[in-house]
């Protein structure tokens, strides 16, 4: 099998869309050069660039919006702080899949995680005087440093590939021995690597924290798809692992987007812990008319940003919460579909001389999830995504979300249909047969 499209044409649609470096594209900027390579060639893409879910709504949640759309809700604005049912289930489902106490008052709807992160980089780099900065655990989301960088807030950053167990304590040490760390945002399971933060890295985490004062931003935007353990029967054990067990200086985002296949209604949940909610800090007061951490992040920070959550979103979140709470509708199993695909995915690529960049979560393999890590020996991160665009694969660039490892790729499953299972093993061999030693 040869390549399905020249050379030539993919680097005049990369110049198209003044792409020079494939490796520092954007996710957005790739799906749309995948877009226009797909349209102008009819090759049908593995599409793994997008990080969009790709399974079917719960109908409970449809049903709930429905309902709500014919109460007439629309026509009504939005309470800022949410509507009572989906606080009360949010606090629920924290404590019957986490088994952490968050009162319903301090889980808050947000428009996405996306909203969740910003407001929560707003409010943080001003709430302690001289902490302005934010630390990435990485890599990690790109929007995530986009973000401070909109705000003009100061970041670092740091690959965990070569910093797992006790080894991340003296790194966490020397970025907030600084002083000027206001928080760190990490996801688990993270976004591109799948790593999973075991419970003694999250309790090094908590600990370094809690010594210098910075506050934790833990990103659940994958919520109970670490499959190696089955995470999906509310209030027993096994729990996910979090760092609310082990500090109560934090801020939990839950996403519907992932674990509930809910992405187009921009729905999620700023968790604020129950401390950090009413801590006060006289630095508030330079930038609000309050100085309680909870009164500026709802009617300070995302009152500014967008006067409340959707209203009908809001009942359908509840609604699939209120079922998953209940026992009634599984969404961990749902989401197994991701690690059997990825599970499929990936020997397909490692039988025809691609490698894992991210391997291991200290000495246990990685589960197989929403996405999974490559890198082709003797071949840069730029080449590779190119050269793959040839073979009709799409995927990004690892540098993008700051690693510092290995040059690779992050390819991530759910766009990508079991029927195509079949193509992509034959454009894979052949790629690998063009490119071997």
């Amino acid at each position: 099998m040869a390549r399905l499209i020249e050379e030539k044409i993919v680097e005049k649609c990369m110049n198209d869309f003044g792409i020079q470096d494939m490796s520092k594209a954007s996710i957005r900027e790739i799906a749309a050069l995948a877009d226009s390579l797909q349209k102008a060639s009819g090759v049908d893409y593995i599409r793994m660039e997008l990080g969009v879910p790709g399974l079917p709504v719960a109908q409970v949640a449809i049903d709930a919006e429905i309902q709500a759309l014919k109460n007439g809700i629309a026509a009504i604005y939005p309470n800022i702080n949410g509507i009572p049912e989906l606080k009360h289930e949010a606090s629920r489902f924290i404590k019957l899949f986490l088994n952490v106490d968050v009162k319903p008052e301090n889980c808050v709807p947000c428009v996405g995680s996306m909203q969740g992160s910003f407001a929560s980089f707003m409010t943080l780099s001003r709430f302690q005087e001289g902490k302005d900065t934010v630390l990435f655990i990485d890599p990690g989301f790109p929007v995530h440093r986009q973000q401070t960088r909109v705000l003009g807030i100061p970041s670092e950053t740091f690959d965990v590939y070569d910093f797992r167990g006790e080894k991340l304590r003296g790194k966490l040490e020397e970025y907030l021995s600084k002083g000027n760390i206001a928080c760190i945002l990490y996801s688990n399971p993270n976004n591109p690597s799948w790593v999973c933060l075991t419970e003694e890295e999250l309790k090094i985490i908590a600990e370094v924290c809690k010594k210098y004062g910075v506050i934790i931003i833990e990103d659940l935007a994958y919520f109970g798809m670490d499959f190696r353990q089955d995470y999906s029967i509310p209030g027993q054990p096994p729990y996910p692992a979090t760092v609310a067990k082990y500090t109560d200086d934090y801020i939990l985002l839950i996403s519907s987007s992932k674990a509930f296949s809910y992405a187009g209604q921009r729905m999620g949940i700023i968790a604020i812990s129950d401390k950090l909610a009413t801590r006060k800090s006289a630095n508030l007061l330079k930038h609000y008319n309050w100085d309680d951490f909870h009164h500026c992040m709802i009617y300070g920070t995302l009152y500014s940003l967008s006067s409340g959550t959707a209203h009908t979103p809001q009942y359908g979140f509840a609604a699939a919460l209120k079922a998953a709470n209940d026992g009634k509708y599984n969404f961990v199993k749902e989401t197994r579909e991701y690690g059997e695909k990825a599970h499929i995915m990936k020997k397909i690529f490692l039988d025809n001389g691609f490698k894992l960049v991210y391997d291991y979560d200290d000495d246990t393999p990685l589960a197989d999830g929403f996405y999974f890590t490559l890198y082709y020996p003797g071949m840069d991160g730029a080449s590779l995504l190119k050269n793959l665009l040839c073979y009709g694969i799409s995927a990004i660039g690892l540098r993008i979300t700051r690693s510092e490892h290995v040059e690779g790729l992050r390819a991530c499953v759910s766009q990508v249909r079991r029927e195509q299972f079949e193509d992509l093993e034959k454009r894979v061999k052949a790629f690998h047969e063009d490119f071997k030693n």
